[in-house]
C-alpha cells in the first residue's frame, strides 16, 4: 500500500532542512503524540509504541544530500514499510517536501490503516512547515 502526503512549503533552504531531518532525534518534534505509548529517538533510528498498532522501528536506510532521506522498518517493527522524505528547493528559503510511505500490509489491514497513515504523513509534512530549522 502506498500513501503520499500533500506537498509542504518550508520557509528554509533544503540543506538546513536535510541536515535537520537526517538526524532522527529531530523527528521527535514532528511525530504526533496523541496515540504514542512510548518513544525512543537516536541519530539513525527511532522506536514508536503506538496504541492499537504496536511498536514500529524506523531506521535510516539511505540519504541523497539535500534531496532524499529514506527510512525503513527495523527488526523490532510489527510491520514492514519504507518512508521516503523528498525535498526540492524551488527558490531561496523555499523548499518543498513530500513524504511517501510504502507499507506491506494484508488487505484487511490496508482498509483499516489507509486513513490513519494518510493523516500521519500529512501531519508530519504540516509540522515540517512550521518548525524552526536553526
Amino acid at each position: 500500500m502506498k500513501v503520499e502526503s500533500t506537498v509542504g512549503k518550508i520557509a528554509e533552504n533544503e540543506d538546513k532542512v536535510f541536515a535537520f531531518l537526517s538526524d532522527l532525534r529531530n523527528l521527535e518534534s514532528l511525530v504526533p503524540k496523541e496515540n504514542l505509548i512510548s518513544c525512543e529517538f537516536n541519530e539513525d533510528r527511532c522506536k514508536l509504541g503506538i496504541a492499537g498498532i504496536g511498536e514500529i522501528e524506523l531506521k535510516l536506510l539511505d540519504k541523497e544530500p539535500n534531496k532524499l532521506i529514506k527510512l525503513g522498518s527495523g527488526s523490532d517493527s510489527a510491520y514492514s514499510f519504507t518512508l521516503w522524505i523528498q525535498l526540492k528547493q524551488t527558490a531561496e528559503k523555499d523548499t518543498r517536501a513530500r513524504l511517501t510511505l510504502q507499507a506491506e500490509l494484508n488487505p484487511f489491514l490496508q482498509v483499516m490503516a489507509k486513513n490513519p497513515l494518510q493523516k500521519f504523513v500529512n501531519t508530519l509534512v504540516d509540522r515540517m512547515t512550521t518548525i524552526h530549522y536553526g
